[in-house]
């Protein structure tokens, strides 16, 4: 199993409107190969920002890795750039291999 994840850091605020671009947005996700679950997180608060996390789980790193590369993940971060106002900062990017389950 490979778990996904990116990590937000979304300005006080704009809690609210990340929380819906996430519900209302299309992920293109639901007949993916390899594809077993989402799920979005909220962290904790700082001073100037709200922590979020999107955590998916797959079957394998290769899976993962075929999905980064196809016309379902294009189309699931067609205008990633709206909303910049939103964030503080880039998305950062983590993976992970299960190594206990």
């Amino acid at each position: 199993m490979f778990i996904a994840m990116n990590r937000f850091k979304i300005a006080l605020g704009h809690e609210a409107s990340f929380e819906e671009v996430w519900r209302t947005r299309d992920s293109h996700l639901d007949n993916v190969p390899g594809f077993k679950q989402f799920r979005l997180l909220k962290g904790p608060v700082t001073e100037d920002h709200v922590l979020y996390a999107s955590h998916t789980v797959w079957e394998s790193q290769a899976a993962f890795d075929a999905w980064t590369r196809s016309e379902a993940f294009k189309a699931a971060h067609k205008g990633a750039g709206d909303n910049r106002e939103m964030y503080l900062d880039h998305p950062e990017f983590e993976g992970f291999e299960a190594i206990i389950s």
